[in-house]
This record gives structure tokens, C-alpha cells and sequence, in this order.
């Protein structure tokens, strides 16, 4: 066993891309490079954005001095492959093309995450992981139903930040995560808000599919028959768009960038404090839902995410949501250490990886005509 790895850690969000190298346990370096939101749209699909970020990697590798065949394994956040369920998995060929061709119905640029680390895996001969990619599939049954006959609702959230920060907020109480129960706000350029059940992430909102507070890349919750007026004078590529990338803050205001956005608002711009508002006002709607699926045994509300760097969010939250339980606030991520320590224990023989069986965890409500 080597004495020391080297991990290459790939994080692709709807604003940026996170990449950190980590020598066992210690970070040598993060970055987060962020995108504009007109530079992403440039690319007619979220996968045609793969060589515009391999490319930001390999020059941010060359300017610290990095040889990309000098890395043990590279680890990438993940998404749009079938569900999966918590843990590490390796990444392999048949998870690479099922994420291309989105086959949990997903495009969040999360995806790019599994697409890169096997590239990079491929090309210089090393093993690639994910953990805990946005599918991993936890859901209480009445999470899932909807009205609509063969209609389901799937888990589509940050749930690599999500469990990270909930694991480390139990440690805090001096409990284990599995013994708690939390709702978890990931606020950032996308938002999600989940229900965490003894460990379980049993219920949480569908953060590119239309669901929950609009966000600044995110159309959020649209009533369906004015987005059926809308479609038939627009389409349903366009919705798609919307739904992924160019919606919310996008749409409104022509940027992804949430500190223009909050500029306007404390130079007292009317559009943008109304909106802005708003979008909090939403984020506690979620927050209390599922509070309600926790049936209000709340161990606390955790935020966390990139905006919560702003203090309005955070006491616009404290002020509706205070009173189903302490919120308390991790600013920006854990997901780089959370997808790097545990291949550091697969490269050691700690751990064994899951594999990849490319089939959903939930294979349906049976025989009872669901």
C-alpha cells in the first residue's frame, strides 16, 4: 500500500466547477471556477459542456504544477445515471453512458462529474468513484405517487451536500446521523430542500424538474395549466431549459449571478427586492413541508449552500421557520472532503466500492396497479 494517494476531486454545478486535489486526508488546493450563465447556455445540451470543462480543469491543473498521471483515482459528483443508493460506487463504462444519455431523466450539470472522472480515469489508467450522486434513492413510498397513473416522483436533490452536513451536524449533537432527524436546505444556484429520517433521506423536492422555490438558474414550481399557456406559445424544449438552466435569476434578470442580483436589492431596486424576497419566501415553504413529513420531530433545519452567505436568507428562514426548530448554517459545501475520504479508504482496502448494476433501486409499486 502506498503511503500517500493522490485523489483529483470533480464537482460540476449549474453556476461552477469545484475541483480539489487531496494527498490522503489534506486538501493541497480547492478551486471553484464560476461560469456565467450565458457562457453555459452557449451549449445546446449540458453534455456538449464536457470539453469546455475538461479544459478549465487541465489549465487549472497546469497552473499548480499538476501532472494529471500523478493522480490514484478521480472522484466525481454524480447524477443522471439509475438510481443508486447511498455510499461509494465505482464509475465504469456502463454508468459513463448512462449519464450521457440522462437515463433517470435528469440533465443537472452534476452528471458531468461521473463523465469527467471516467475520462480522466480512461485516459490515464486509474480507477474512478461517485458518492452519494443526486439519485441516490431513499424515498418513503409516499414520496413517490402522484395523480397521474405511471407518474412518479424520483429523487433528484443535492443529497451528496445534504448527508455530508447532516452527518456532520449529528456528530456536533454527539449523535450519529442515523439516530437524528433533520431537514437540510441546499441553497445555491440550484435549491433543494430534503427530509432526513433517522439516516434515510425519505422525501425531498425535485430541484431540475420543475419543483420547489425558484432559484437562480431554476424556474422552481409553476401551476400546470399556466405552464401549458405558456408551452403552447414557447415549447417544450424551452420549458426543459428553464427547468435545468435558464430559468429563475436567468430569466428574470439576464444572470445567474446572485451577488448582482443582491446588489440591485440594497441599492433598493424594487423588481429585484420583490423577487428576491420571494424566493425566500419559497425556500420556508419547502422547509416546512417537510417538517411536516418528519411529522415535526425536527432535530434542527440546516442550510447550507453558496447563498447563505447572504444574512437575509438566513434571517428571512430563522424568522418563518424558527419555530419548528434550531437553523443552523454550514456556508458553502462539504461535498469535496465527503467525495474524496472515502476513495482515499477504497485505495487503501478500508472499503469496498458498490458497483454499478444499471437498474433503479425502486423498481415500482408491484402488482397493485400503480
Amino acid at each position: 500500500m502506498k503511503e500517500k494517494y493522490r485523489i483529483l476531486v470533480i464537482n460540476p454545478g449549474s453556476t461552477s466547477t469545484k475541483v480539489s486535489l487531496f494527498e490522503n486526508e489534506t486538501s493541497v488546493f480547492e478551486h471553484s471556477l464560476f461560469h456565467e450563465a450565458s457562457t453555459l447556455l452557449a451549449f445546446p445540451h449540458v453534455n456538449d459542456q464536457l470539453p469546455f470543462r475538461r479544459d478549465v480543469i487541465l489549465d487549472m491543473l497546469k497552473s499548480e504544477g499538476v501532472d494529471p498521471a500523478s493522480i490514484d483515482a478521480f472522484v466525481g459528483r454524480g447524477g443522471g445515471a439509475c438510481s443508486q443508493p447511498g455510499g461509494i460506487t465505482s464509475v465504469d463504462q456502463r454508468m459513463y453512458d448512462d449519464t450521457k444519455i440522462g437515463m433517470d431523466g435528469s440533465q443537472h450539470p452534476a452528471k458531468l462529474g461521473v463523465m469527467l472522472a471516467w475520462t480522466f480515469a480512461k485516459e490515464y489508467g486509474k480507477p474512478a468513484f461517485t458518492l452519494n450522486p443526486t439519485n441516490v434513492d431513499e424515498f418513503c413510498d409516499y414520496a413517490r405517487l402522484t395523480g397521474i397513473k405511471g407518474v412518479y416522483r424520483f429523487p433528484h436533490s443535492h443529497v451528496l451536500n445534504q448527508k455530508a452536513v447532516a452527518e456532520f451536524h449529528a456528530g456536533r449533537l454527539g449523535r450519529r446521523y442515523e439516530d437524528c432527524n433533520f431537514v437540510v436546505a441546499h441553497i445555491d444556484g440550484g435549491i433543494t430542500v430534503s427530509a432526513h429520517d433517522h439516516g434515510r433521506m425519505v422525501d425531498g423536492s425535485m430541484g431540475a424538474d420543475g419543483e420547489g422555490a425558484f432559484t437562480p438558474t431554476r424556474i422552481g414550481s409553476v401551476p400546470v395549466l399556466q405552464l401549458l399557456d405558456y408551452i403552447e406559445s414557447h415549447s417544450v424544449a424551452d420549458v426543459r431549459l428553464r427547468c435545468w438552466r435558464a430559468g429563475g435569476f436567468v430569466d428574470l434578470f439576464g444572470t445567474s449571478n446572485s451577488d448582482i442580483v443582491h446588489g440591485l436589492v440594497e441599492d433598493g431596486d424594487r423588481k429585484a427586492t420583490l423577487v428576491w424576497n420571494t424566493m425566500i419566501y419559497q425556500i420556508c415553504k419547502m422547509i416546512g413541508e417537510m417538517s411536516v413529513v418528519l411529522c415535526g420531530k425536527v432535530d434542527a433545519i440546516l442550510l447550507t449552500g453558496g447563498l447563505v452567505r447572504f444574512r437575509d436568507i438566513v434571517d428571512g428562514i430563522r424568522r418563518r421557520c424558527g419555530f419548528i426548530a434550531p437553523v443552523e448554517v454550514y456556508q458553502g459545501e462539504m461535498e469535496q472532503e465527503a467525495l474524496a475520504l472515502p476513495a482515499l479508504k477504497v485505495l487503501r482496502g478500508e472499503t469496498v466500492p458498490h458497483a454499478y448494476t444499471g437498474k433503479n433501486v425502486w423498481q415500482g409499486f408491484g402488482d397493485i396497479g400503480l
